[in-house]
């Protein structure tokens, strides 16, 4: 049920839209040509985790692949923030109790537990209701997180 087997699960368009209307996301961090949901993204092939993300204008979006390496996302969305001007905005499992959420999300960005399990698409269309919880986690540099950086 917890498998990292499955990594990429594809961003719902109803969220994304609901989120892009609220941030107007300039890059996908961590898409393909056929799942992007901006119009600009970096593709596996680039490898996200190598490019500098601070240099990158506008919001950031990144639904990262949900594998054994996704504490190295989180904690480069966390470093990038501290650099840059934006938002970062990820999707992410719900699993407080690991590590990368004390290290790197907690006390250090705005966090929206989503309601009930989301329904990922596989090619545009909505499949079954993901087996985890899910949030939004959002690094900014809004004066009220300043403090805990």
């Amino acid at each position: 049920m917890f498998s990292s087997k499955k990594q990429d699960w594809e961003t719902p368009d109803d969220l994304f839209k609901d989120l892009n209307s609220e941030f107007n996301f300039s890059w996908d961090l961590a898409a393909r040509k056929d799942n992007t949901k901006a119009n600009n993204f970096i593709s596996p092939e680039t490898n996200s985790l190598t490019v500098d993300w601070s240099k990158l204008e506008g919001n950031l979006f990144l639904n990262p692949p949900y594998g054994r390496e996704l504490s190295k996302w989180i904690k480069k969305a966390y470093e990038s923030s501290l650099e840059r001007q934006g938002n970062i905005v990820l999707l992410i499992p719900s699993r407080t109790d690991t590590s990368y959420w004390h290290n790197y999300i907690f006390g250090k960005a705005e966090i929206r537990f989503l309601r009930g399990r989301i329904k990922f698409e596989n090619n545009g269309i909505a499949g079954d209701a993901a087996p985890f919880p899910s949030a939004i986690v959002i690094y900014n540099n809004d004066e009220r997180w300043k403090s805990f950086k």
